[in-house]
């Protein structure tokens, strides 16, 4: 991307009552006074919405002089009727424009960057705002942009940068009798625990970004494809009487308790089935060995436990479902397991917030929960941290031994990786990596 041009884009959906198609760049108000006529957008009307007329469309438009805007530079945003038609009739005569060409993926977002709007880490956290699918995942990535984040991140590299200027201070003046800081290892130790803090973000991270793959299993007919249509509000798996009707897995995305969840209805587990169905077996133990979570369907008025029991060991986080309690009464005892158990009947709707308790229990077990989470790590981030931890780990180890020289190189090379995080220190190929993973327009 170069960040000479003007560039355009849609920046919303089509087809709403309102469509917004943004300018930004040198450019900007050169070409939309070109386009709308005489109605003036900059001077007193800057940052005010104004009527004009482009293309066939009455829109409102308003101007941003830079840098006080959303990329750094000037932009100025069109708002007309939101038909595909209409919007497309308006970004080509934006894009008609000798200065100006269609933005690309991220781009507005990626010059914000460069021009010191937004560091790296924020620039992630607005494709996570865009992305979030709960209100969890939405309040964390808000926090991120407004630089919950970053803010731990500048803390630490600068706590880095005084244990360095100590350690390299040491090497300038070996022979000066200097008031030296004896607590190096101590306040390395420190900045270790500001990193472990960011690296225990990071299973919450993968949690609200990629959701967490639930398996239903159990044998025929113990509920599984009931289970699944009612956790999903409709009918989406075929649900009979006759054993083996599910032959394969079904994958499905809901929310369960603020959680994002990829659900998957499996084959029932049994043997002796005939070749069809033993392959859609074969990938029900497949699933089950991957699952972060797993509902295990038991048939409350016929109990049937030997499959879990010998299955619980290789799975902490298995509960077992008593589905069909409405054939027993409430206090039939049923058999005693070695995993959370729960009582239900999807016939009848019971039991259920119960279920939901047990399974984000078993989530949370997983990676830590907070509603007032401010911030949660992502892989990059998490990967860079976990190197930045070990680097840490040695320059102890060096300070503690006199070996001040290595430890200064080690704390170079963190500060260097947190650099990779916020953006300070990333190369044109990670950038570029990144926003790539946007969608045009943002």
């Amino acid at each position: 991307m170069n960040t000479v041009d003007t560039i355009a884009a849609l920046a919303s959906g089509v087809n709403g009552a309102v469509a917004i198609l943004r300018l930004s760049g040198e450019q900007a108000l050169n070409i939309a006074h070109r386009l709308i006529g005489k109605v003036r957008l900059d001077g007193d009307n800057t940052r005010k919405m104004m009527l004009v007329r482009i293309g066939f469309d009455h829109a409102l438009a308003v101007y941003f002089k830079g840098p006080a805007s959303y990329t750094g530079e000037d932009v100025v945003e069109f708002q007309c009727h939101g038909g595909a038609r209409v919007a497309k009739s308006v970004l080509n005569l934006l894009l008609n424009q000798p200065e100006c060409r269609l933005a690309e993926p991220g781009e507005f977002t990626f010059r914000a960057f460069v021009n010191g709007k937004l560091d790296l880490v924020q620039s992630e956290a607005v494709a996570d705002l865009i992305e979030s699918n709960n209100d969890l995942a939405m309040k964390i990535a808000s926090r991120q942009l407004d630089g919950a984040l970053s803010n731990r991140l500048h803390e630490l590299r600068e706590n880095l940068l005084f244990i360095l200027s100590e350690c390299e201070s040491r090497l300038d003046f070996p022979e000066e009798n200097l008031d030296w800081d004896e607590e190096l290892p101590e306040k390395i130790a420190a900045a270790l625990a500001q990193v472990q803090h960011l690296l225990d973000s990071a299973k919450r991270g993968d949690i609200l970004r990629n959701g967490v793959k639930t398996v239903i299993v159990g044998k025929p007919n113990a509920g599984k494809s009931s289970l699944l249509n009612f956790l999903l509000g409709y009918d989406r798996a075929i649900v009979t009487d006759i054993a083996g009707t599910t032959r394969d897995s079904l994958e499905e995305s809901v929310i369960i308790r603020d959680i994002p969840v990829r659900l998957i209805d499996t084959a029932g587990l049994r043997e002796n089935a005939e070749e069809v169905e033993r392959i859609g077996i074969e990938r029900s133990y497949k699933h089950l060995d991957e699952a972060q979570v797993v509902f295990w369907m038991l048939d409350a008025s016929a109990p049937d436990v030997d499959e879990l029991i010998k299955y619980s060991g290789k799975n902490s986080n298995i509960i077992a479902v008593w589905n069909k309690c409405d054939l027993i009464s409430d206090d039939m005892p049923l058999p005693e397991l070695p995993v959370e158990s729960v009582r239900i009947s999807v016939l009848k709707g019971t039991g259920l917030e119960a279920l939901s308790d047990a399974f984000e229990k078993a989530v949370w077990g997983m990676g830590d929960k907070s509603e007032e989470a401010d911030f949660a790590v992502n892989a990059r981030h998490a990967a860079l941290l976990e190197e930045v931890k070990n680097m840490l780990g040695e320059a102890i180890l060096n300070c503690s031994s006199g070996e001040f020289e290595i430890a200064a190189v080690q704390l170079h090379a963190a500060m260097r990786n947190i650099g990779f995080i916020t953006g300070e220190t990333a190369d044109a190929d990670i950038l570029g990596e990144i926003f790539s993973r946007f969608c045009i327009g943002k």
